[in-house]
Parts: structure tokens; sequence; C-alpha cells
């Protein structure tokens, strides 16, 4: 079996951490009174506090970070709670087969179900041992390691488990649903 190479094509290592956002920044955060929504195809609908998810196990890995403006930063440590707790506790259901994330306003993503359930996938709070900057997503952020990082929506507010793929932002304006760097999926096939 040939090893996949670290570095997607099309990338180059940077040093840094740039930001890039579509949405709005959120203009505050209380942690006693923001709440995660998570909802849809589950069988038990929730709504958790900044705290509740801070008791879920914690988990620290280590991923590299690739930009679809071809870019990527190696080693990023990440904090936080693996999406496949969070599945746990809603139990979703079989017709389940996406999920969208609603970012604090309109931004969203939607990604397949598997595709989060993946040992690396997680909704971060820290960022090499630190919490992360509010331009790059904290309070939560939800980190895909193995797809170009318009798919890791900063200011996750809203988890909605679907039955049909639902188009999200970027997708929207021609950005490949699937945004897997080692095949370049940058943009959608015309």
């Amino acid at each position: 079996m040939t090893k996949k190479p670290r570095l997607p094509p099309g990338q180059r290592w940077i040093t840094g951490f740039p930001v890039r956002t579509a949405e709005q920044m959120p203009d505050s955060f209380d942690p006693e009174t923001w709440t995660l929504t998570i909802d849809g195809e589950v069988s038990k609908q929730l709504v958790l506090s900044y705290q509740e998810i801070h008791k879920l196990p914690i988990t620290t890995q280590t991923s590299d970070f690739h930009c679809v403006e071809g870019w990527s930063v190696k080693d990023n440590q990440w904090e936080g709670v693996l999406f496949k707790e969070i599945a746990n506790l809603v139990k979703p259901k079989p017709s389940a087969k996406h999920v969208l994330f609603h970012a604090e306003h309109e931004y969203t993503s939607a990604i397949a179900l598997p595709v989060l359930m993946e040992e690396d996938v997680l909704l971060a709070w820290n960022r090499n041992g630190e919490p992360m900057r509010a331009e790059d997503g904290w309070p939560l952020r939800l980190i895909i390691p193995r797809l170009y990082a318009y798919k890791s929506v900063k200011w996750v507010r809203r988890i909605t488990f679907l039955k049909d793929l639902e188009l999200g932002y970027w997708e929207k304006r021609g950005y490949h649903q699937d945004a897997d760097p080692w095949q370049s999926q940058r943009f959608a096939k015309c």
C-alpha cells in the first residue's frame, strides 16, 4: 500500500496561521449564556451549555491544516471533544446521512456523517495549548484534518443531522462538496 504524502498536491507549507473568513465574527461571547444546539435526524435533541461541552471527554490531537487557497500549516495541536462523542449523546437516526454545521451568523457547511465519525474529527477550543483566537473560531470550531479548511466551520452554534444533503455557504458558490485536498477538490465540476 502506498502511503499518502503529507502535503496535498498544489499546497505549500507556511508558518503562522492566517485568518480567512467569509462570515461575520461574533460580536461577543458569554460563557454563561452561550449554547450549542444539536437537532434534526436524531433520537435525542440537545442544547448544551459551554460548561457542559467542556465536561465531555476531552481529546488532544495533532494534525496539519490545509486551506483551499493553497497553503498548509504543519502540526497544529487541537484540544476539544470528538464529534463522535456528540453523536453518541444524540444517537443519529438511520436516516441521518449528512450533518449541517451552522456558525454564529449565516455560514453553514454540510459534511457526510461517515467522515465526521472518523477518529480525528473534533469540536475544538484550544490550538497549540492555548484558547483559539476569536478570529480563528473560538469558542468552538469544527476541525476535519483530511478536508480543506472551509469545511472546518468556525463559531459553531448549531449541528443539524440531515437525511438529504443541503449545500453550505461555499458549496452554493461553486466549491466542491467533498473538499478532499489530496484529490484537489477545490471547485465543483460544471
